[in-house]
């Protein structure tokens, strides 16, 4: 092995191959050379990747949110951050609970709708399937607040919306359990107030 650089660098397929007039194919056909084709491969890759709209170059942002996906940029995004009542108002709405909120806040504000006098004495208890089920605390005042019922079903319309609340249910007071224990008595119980 000759130590001539030149000749280190040629692969040795092209010295065997001489052609008829013993010159080495690599000097009769003019080759590119090396350092040129990886800088041209070097700018099509560039400019492929500007194509795609990347930065060649600058280091890449890093995502988390999914494969093939894109980082945040400067429009807007929804990954950026939101308000709480915004948020909170597109969870309702996805999960349709707008007519139990508004009853909701019928119930928060119970005293302002039905009067302070009503409110004393009953309470609301469940709203379930357009039932609002109201608790008295004597039987005097469950039996009120029955005839009481459609005029209560006519302000909790103009609070709420038609068709929110479908039915007022008006309960006496809720007594002790008197049929329960080992040693009881049969009959009908205490009768005072439990309606």
């Amino acid at each position: 092995m000759s130590g001539d650089a030149e000749h280190d660098a040629v692969p040795p397929s092209a010295h065997m191959e001489l052609g008829p007039d013993d010159v080495p194919v690599r000097e009769r056909v003019e080759l590119t050379p090396e350092h040129e084709v990886a800088s041209a491969a070097l700018a099509r890759a560039r400019a492929a990747a500007r194509a795609k709209g990347l930065r060649p170059g600058s280091p890449g942002r890093r995502t988390t949110h999914g494969s093939g996906g894109t980082g945040s940029g400067a429009g807007p995004s929804a990954r950026d951050p939101a308000l709480i009542g915004d948020a909170a108002a597109a969870l309702v709405q996805q999960w349709g609970w707008q007519h139990e909120l508004s009853v909701g806040g019928v119930i928060g504000r119970w005293a302002e709708v039905v009067g302070p006098q009503v409110a004393e004495h009953c309470r609301p208890e469940t709203f379930e399937d357009g039932v609002l089920v109201v608790r008295a605390d004597s039987t005097a005042w469950a039996v009120q607040v029955r005839r009481l019922a459609p005029r209560l079903l006519a302000r909790l319309v103009e609070e709420v919306g038609e068709g929110v609340v479908t039915e007022v249910r008006v309960l006496g007071p809720a007594g002790p359990g008197w049929g329960r224990g080992a040693l009881r008595i049969p009959g009908r119980g205490p009768r005072d107030t439990y309606g």
